[in-house]
């Protein structure tokens, strides 16, 4: 089956996406790294990796670390800049068939806002990503995604200069989704995609080390799916907005599951390094798995999950 398959076919935001697989924030660099490998208009859409006001050089190597059923990532977030974005990369993207998304973070609220500021003056986004996984450097070091008021603070922030529609990216190291996903959309957020990666860490015996340079890295890939599909269950009956459900999608399957618990769309990451056409295999699986089941589009499938 075609990644293109018209029962594939949704919306989110308001943004028309030829299929619901996208591919995922830092790992899929800006889109344009891959059109030798991908067919970039097949897609969903895609996030391109984080930009911040400033460029950034990242974490110390060792960066990644294999797993059992993932991998632990410590990049750093690295990237070169939104201003360099917009005059080396945004050009090529704005040409392109498919919705692009900006993935956006900060240390500060106005962080956000500069960067959006900065990307609202040019074409070529579908809307934004806000990875809200950060530090507040203002606020003693809490983390933007485990405190609802910090959290509304940036979102409500980002919604007073942002024309496009604004998904908010939602960690998994809390206690609780429902208060953050709530806070989200009570300021403002469009819609919500999670989860983030787990803070992990992978210990070298003989030298007693971490085997990742920086210490804590981020947890990924299949390991992590029955954990990011009970939040997104959680999520998805707290607010209204939609939810792009992630965490360990590697096939077809695993994208119909998320749609079950309650996710309009998904995102695909880890299951890149493997597979650089990952997004459009499993949005191919996915049209196969509806043909299989007779159902004639994925809306009958999103939030159909029975407990």
């Amino acid at each position: 089956m075609s990644a293109a398959d018209p029962a594939l076919a949704t919306t989110l935001c308001g943004i028309r996406l030829r299929n619901p697989v996208i591919a995922a924030s830092g790992c899929f660099a800006y889109g344009v790294e891959f059109e030798k490998l991908v067919d970039l208009n097949s897609l969903g859409g895609f996030v391109v990796k984080g930009l911040s006001r400033e460029p950034i050089e990242g974490n110390p190597a060792p960066r990644l670390f294999e797993t059992a059923a993932g991998m632990i990532n410590s990049i750093g977030l690295q990237n070169i800049g939104v201003q360099a974005f917009v005059r080396q990369k945004l050009p090529a993207l704005a040409k392109l068939q498919t919705a692009v998304f900006a993935n956006i973070f900060g240390y500060e609220t106005e962080d956000y806002v500069e960067v959006v500021r900065v990307l609202e003056d040019h074409e070529g986004l579908a809307g934004y990503e806000l990875n809200v996984s950060c530090p507040n450097t203002r606020h003693g070091g809490i983390y933007f995604s485990s405190d609802p008021a910090l959290l509304s603070e940036v979102v409500a922030a980002v919604k007073q200069v942002a024309r496009r529609p604004v998904i908010v990216k939602l960690s998994p190291n809390v206690s609780a989704i429902e208060p953050l996903a709530c806070a989200a959309e009570a300021s403002g957020a469009d819609a919500l995609s999670l989860v983030n990666t787990f803070i992990a860490l992978a210990v070298d015996p003989r030298t007693r080390r971490s085997r990742i340079g920086a210490g804590f890295g981020g947890l990924s890939g299949p390991a992590i799916k029955p954990i990011a599909l009970r939040l997104v269950y959680q999520a998805a009956r707290a607010v209204k907005i939609p939810i792009v459900g992630l965490g360990g999608i590697a096939s077809g399957v695993d994208a119909a599951e998320f749609l079950i618990a309650g996710a309009s769309a998904v995102e695909v990451g880890t299951a890149i390094f493997w597979d650089p056409q990952a997004p459009v295999r499993i949005a191919g699986e996915l049209a196969k798995f509806l043909q299989t089941e007779k159902i004639p589009s994925i809306r009958k499938l999103v939030g159909t999950l029975e407990l």
